[in-house]
């Protein structure tokens, strides 16, 4: 019975001392194993084994990236302006044991870090910057903050600014503001339409002014063109007028005369203005002239027949 007894109690004892130094550590953990007190190694994810009752269970360290959010605070701004700023920042855990056993209070000592950081970065900056330059800020807050935190251990992968919130009335003078802006880039565009607008028909008028001119031109070169022609056919009849006076015909002479006279009757005739036409006493000597040089011709013709 006696013996019995001690082989129950060795086997609890076994099975205790087995559960003792047999740790399943859960995926995405590390955990620290300690010795007396002091940090021995660190533990992955699966089954590890330690001394019993000489070895312990550290700290359980969760190493997948995780998420703290950064408090509201308020900050002034370089040009004296006070905001409302929070964030959100993501980290993960490279070191089990440098977070563990280099800081105190993880978590905290993160926040505490960025909330300082964020007021010294944005502080350094005037309103505009801060309201238009928010990748800039979240570039120089993550370079930083994680510079600050690589002795620990843990690896700040963003930094977010969540919100930037002016004061209510600050609030209302950007509305004026950039109504103001607005309508000044209004006024600036439709004046700079207008001035295209009239450059653009003083062109016209300049092209259509051009073409006119051409035309004119072209219109005036071929009258003197027809007006030289004119004149060759004029002086060629003259010509054949002076022939034919040094070859004794009278005839030619009265009706060389006779046709200019009633050329000079045939332009006064035919004026716009012309409403009666007067002949002078001459121009019945004229025609009567005609009437004998075609009499002359008559008889000269009947004198070839």
């Amino acid at each position: 019975m006696a013996i019995s007894v001690l082989a129950v109690i060795v086997l609890v004892l076994v099975v205790v001392t087995l559960a003792a130094a047999v740790k399943s550590v859960p995926q995405g953990y590390e955990w620290t194993q300690e010795r007396f007190g002091r940090y021995q190694r660190t533990l992955k994810p699966g089954l590890n084994l330690i001394f019993p009752y000489i070895d312990r269970i550290g700290r359980r360290v969760n190493i997948m990236e995780q998420v703290l959010d950064v408090q509201s605070q308020e900050i002034i701004t370089k040009d004296n302006a006070q905001v409302t700023v929070d964030g959100v920042m993501f980290y993960q855990v490279l070191d089990a044991a440098k977070a563990s056993y280099e800081v105190g209070n993880l978590n905290q000592a993160m926040l505490n870090l960025t909330m300082t950081n964020i007021r010294t970065v944005m502080g350094s900056m005037d309103l505009d910057e801060l309201l238009s330059q928010r990748d800039s800020i979240n570039t120089r807050l993550l370079r930083v903050v994680d510079e600050a935190t690589e002795p620990w251990g843990v690896k700040i992968t963003r930094i977010e600014i969540k919100d930037i919130k002016p004061p209510a009335d600050l609030v209302a003078s950007m509305g004026r503001q950039m109504k103001a802006e607005r309508d000044k880039r209004a006024v600036i565009l439709e004046a700079e339409g207008l001035r295209q607008a009239a450059i653009l028909r003083a062109e016209g008028q300049k092209q259509s002014e051009i073409l006119n001119a051409e035309g004119l031109r072209q219109a005036a070169f071929l009258a003197a063109e027809a007006r030289e022609r004119q004149a060759q056919a004029e002086a060629e009849a003259t010509r054949m007028v002076s022939l034919a006076i040094d070859a004794g015909s009278v005839q030619a002479i009265n009706y060389f005369v006779a046709q200019k006279y009633i050329d000079a009757l045939g332009q006064l005739a035919t004026s716009s203005n012309q409403k009666t036409l007067i002949l002078p006493l001459e121009t019945v000597g004229v025609l009567g002239s005609i009437q004998g040089i075609a009499e002359l011709a008559a008889a000269a013709s009947g004198q070839k027949r």
